[in-house]
């Protein structure tokens, strides 16, 4: 694995670092944005974080990003509807259950 160059930085009286401007660039920094501090023995890394409302975390789980995926691979598969109004949406719901049990019915009595 190649070496990776960085610049070098000073620490300030008050703790506090200035990154590069370039840094701060490449990866979208902005005042006020939070980064984790990872330690090992011989390094420290500044990662950015996104912070995220804790309401929302439930978006993030891997459970609901793997059904984000389903969705997005159905829509460009061409698997959805879209309805004009709930009450179209309703119906349809419906039709699709009797069909369901009109089908059940019949592997029933097939069997």
């Amino acid at each position: 694995m190649p070496a990776i160059r960085g610049n070098r930085i000073r620490l300030g009286a008050k703790r506090q670092l200035t990154l590069p401007r370039k840094t701060l660039a490449k990866l979208k920094l902005r005042e006020g944005d939070y980064l984790e501090v990872r330690e090992s023995p011989d390094r420290i890394e500044l990662v950015p974080l996104a912070m995220i409302p804790r309401d929302q975390l439930w978006h993030w789980s891997p459970e609901w990003q793997a059904m984000e995926r389903e969705a997005d691979q159905d829509i460009k598969a061409g698997r959805v509807k879209s309805f004009e109004s709930a009450e179209e949406l309703i119906r349809s719901l419906r039709r699709a259950r009797k069909r369901g049990a009109t089908r059940a019915r019949r592997s029933r009595s097939a069997a």
